[in-house]
């Protein structure tokens, strides 16, 4: 692999962690606008079976999930994209 092309593998390898970031900051503004509407129509109680906590807990747990898998993908796609690039990088020396 010539360093033209491991420049260019590296430059979507951090395009590819800017999209995840940028999924994570998505799904974070989503909750935000789901939960706004959700305090204005359940009160603000302690109880912990109480329909507004479900709500929220469940927002923050697709939002946990949504974060973890788009994480997950970075990480694969990365470490799949350093194994070639080292690989490359011993096999050229």
């Amino acid at each position: 692999m010539t360093t033209a092309e491991q420049d260019e593998t590296v430059e979507r390898m951090n395009k590819l962690i800017e999209s995840a970031r940028d999924v994570e900051d998505s799904a974070l503004e989503a909750v935000r606008r789901l939960l706004e509407p959700v305090n204005g129509v359940f009160p603000d109680v302690s109880s912990e079976d109480e329909p507004r906590r479900k709500i929220i807990d469940s927002a923050f747990k697709m939002t946990e999930q949504m974060a973890g898998a788009s994480t997950q993908l970075v990480v694969g796609v990365v470490k799949a994209n350093s194994s070639a690039l080292n690989s490359t990088g011993s096999s050229s020396k």
